[in-house]
């Protein structure tokens, strides 16, 4: 169902993620705050990006597409982000599993990328329900989210195992086809 396209603005492309992109990922995640709320630091170290790549972002690609962030300003990885969880019967996915790099937080990287991810979701792979999920207490990503226009659905409790076997909740928020096109136009005058 996927293809192997690059998704791009005038600002960002979404290449789908190979071993030639592991190099810049690897910088991408120095910064420590980089991990903060994401479940898992896999850029670590250069083996732990590789096994992360082999087992997580190469699983089961008829579920998910993984894509590199690229900034087409400085040509430079600034981060992953994935459609994933894809349901062809219930044609829904979510997206996730993104982090950015420090420097490109809070710019028009996340923005763009979520757009083009939105776009390709919607437009070419006619999808009725996208969901996102963050940790309740990441409300830099909660912003983020829901300046998408994306809705606020509820807090999952217990919703995800961490690392150190702690609990994470999750704040769950939506975009639904019939709200796309609105949402579509928004996010092109951001654009």
């Amino acid at each position: 169902m996927f293809t192997t396209q690059i998704h791009q603005t005038n600002k960002v492309a979404l290449e789908p993620l190979k071993l030639k992109h592991l190099e810049g990922l690897y910088q991408a995640g120095k910064h420590p705050q980089v991990w903060q709320w994401v479940l898992s630091n896999y850029t670590q170290t250069q083996v732990k990006l590789e096994q992360w790549f082999t087992h997580s972002a190469q699983f089961n690609q008829n579920e998910q597409v993984v894509f590199a962030i690229i900034d087409k300003h400085s040509q430079q990885v600034v981060g992953t982000t994935r459609l994933f969880r894809l349901d062809s019967n219930n044609l829904s996915a979510e997206i996730g599993h993104t982090f950015i790099s420090f420097t490109a937080q809070r710019t028009y990287v996340n923005t763009h990328a979520k757009y083009l991810l939105l776009r390709y979701a919607f437009n070419q792979l006619n999808l009725v329900r996208i969901s996102f999920n963050t940790h309740e207490h990441n409300q830099q990503s909660r912003n983020a989210i829901a300046r998408l226009g994306a809705k606020y659905e509820g807090i999952a409790q217990k919703d995800r195992r961490l690392e150190d076997g702690s609990y994470r909740n999750t704040a769950k928020f939506s975009i639904i086809d019939e709200q796309w096109p609105a949402i579509k136009l928004r996010l092109e005058e951001l654009l």
